[in-house]
């Protein structure tokens, strides 16, 4: 019998190369998790109950009926932790496990305590909580990070329609990846033919895979927050678009971009600092480029000052994730100069945030 109370940890995310050009099969992308965490806790008792700390919700009525998790509230933003909940409800019910009544809650530090939003990728981290609380609370044994992965990803997919998966493996597996997507249209095809969600567990996802790196430990990372939220899906619609109007464009950036990861990984694996700040700089130049054709301002006046500044303190900078504002990541040569760096960015207004790799996935503490 499990304990009747636990508490699950799990990190978020910032991308660090590959950022658009991941959406397309077997285009590689680098992700790493950081030390900011969503927790779920989760105790058996006699009703339902869910609380949603970040949004003020608490102590919501929830019922699992005809297949489906039904919580009791008109706000929308809790549709990824109803797909997420019904998921791993299914996935039980298939394994003839039937979870008794249980209470839910959820809080997040992902985003600045005034509700600023740091691009951390909360959706993702808050649906790999839930699975992974529910997992560890009613599974005989400890569920493996590749099926609490494959379950968030279904459930992400099926709120969201698209999406690479990338913020999902990284709140799952934890610490540095090199990552190729499952594709979610590959995914929605599947789960649309698939028998049942265990079979989908269980099959191969052809396009996916999720590698361990490591960072060498002569290399530091910075991150700067330039204190304008973007919108992903409004910035990677633009940049699909552009492969309907110029296709000749688009496939040159999907070029651009795995030559700048290939050298990127490169320089994590012989641990070569020159690889690695070129890897950086021609994964910038190449989302500049694809940003100015889709006119996608991916690359915003403050975090172009985010990444020259990086340069003339001799590492290299660029945008994390979809751009147009969020984070900008820099890798520096040495301390003073990353300490160096920093100094320059407050002057210019940008915001470090005291974030660092995480190695761990989804946990219980």
């Amino acid at each position: 019998m499990p304990d009747s109370s636990l508490t699950v940890q799990v990190p978020g995310k910032l991308m660090i190369a590959g950022e658009f050009a991941v959406l397309e099969k077997y285009q590689k992308l680098v992700v790493t998790a950081v030390n900011r965490f969503v927790f779920a806790t989760i105790c058996e008792g006699r009703e339902n109950r869910l609380s949603l700390e970040s949004f003020d919700l608490n102590d919501m009525e929830w019922q699992y009926e005809s297949n489906t998790v039904h919580i009791k509230t008109n706000d929308k933003r809790v549709q990824f932790v109803e797909e997420a909940m019904t998921t791993v409800y299914r996935y039980l019910g298939e394994n003839h496990l039937t979870p008794s009544p249980f209470h839910l809650a959820i809080r997040s530090e992902l985003d600045d305590v005034s509700g600023r939003k740091y691009g951390l990728g909360s959706s993702a981290a808050v649906v790999t909580s839930v699975v992974a609380a529910m997992l560890h609370q009613f599974l005989p044994e400890k569920p493996s990070d590749s099926l609490i992965f494959k379950l968030a990803a279904i459930a992400h997919v099926k709120t969201q329609g698209s999406g690479s998966g990338a913020d999902v493996a990284a709140s799952s597996y934890g610490g540095w990846l090199e990552y190729a997507s499952f594709q979610a249209d590959w995914l929605k095809e599947a789960y649309l033919t698939a028998d049942s969600i265990t079979e989908l567990v269980n099959t191969d996802w052809r396009y996916f895979s999720a590698d361990p790196l490591k960072l060498p430990d002569h290399i530091y990372m910075c991150i700067g927050w330039t204190g304008s939220p973007a919108s992903t899906p409004k910035l990677v619609e633009k940049i699909s678009a552009l492969n309907k109007t110029d296709s000749t464009l688009y496939q040159q950036f999907l070029t651009n971009s795995e030559e700048a990861v290939h050298t990127f990984l490169n320089g994590m694996r012989y641990e070569n600092s020159s690889l690695i700040f070129e890897g950086i700089r021609k994964n910038r130049h190449a989302l500049a480029e694809v940003g100015k054709n889709a006119g996608a301002e991916i690359e915003t006046p403050l975090l172009k000052t985010l990444c020259d500044l990086a340069e003339e303190h001799g590492g290299a900078g660029k945008p994390s994730g979809a751009g147009g504002g969020d984070c900008g990541i820099a890798f520096l040569p040495s301390k003073e100069q990353a300490e160096h760096l920093m100094e320059a960015w407050k002057e210019a207004g940008i915001q470090t945030l005291d974030i660092m790799s995480n190695e761990a996935g989804a946990i219980v503490i």
